[in-house]
């Protein structure tokens, strides 16, 4: 019998991705960058991954920046702002929504899409 790093499961409990992710990024202070976060459809912060460039494209644009980080450091990373969600390869985002002070009333973001947060709060997390 071999010693298996996960006991009989072969595989571990919470499968990560392998391999560095593309994480979309925005200006921060002093020419550096800052992970763009975003809202789950709970309201929930996130941090957004995705397993290509291409994945990363089709979804934000061709414009958005982005970094590679390994999924444990760009958890790292957003850890010390309090966001504990990792959304990898999402499928669907809403448009981003209006500052509170110009807010028009509106249906609500579509179930399943990330919102990103307003700058307020963004700059707050950066």
């Amino acid at each position: 019998m071999t010693d298996a790093p996960y006991g009989d499961d072969p595989e571990p409990a919470e499968p990560s991705p392998a391999g560095r992710l593309c994480v979309p990024v925005r200006p921060g202070t002093r020419g550096r960058v800052a992970a763009r976060l975003f809202r789950t459809p709970v309201g929930d912060r996130t941090a957004v991954a995705f397993t290509d460039p291409a994945r990363l494209t089709a979804l934000l644009g061709a414009g958005q920046p982005w970094i590679r980080l390994a999924e444990p450091a760009l958890r790292t990373l957003v850890e010390p702002l309090g966001v504990r969600v990792l959304t990898i390869d999402p499928t669907f985002t809403a448009p981003a929504s209006a500052s509170p002070r110009t807010a028009v009333p509106g249906p609500p973001a579509a179930v399943g899409a990330l919102q990103p947060l307003p700058r307020s709060l963004t700059a707050l997390a950066g």
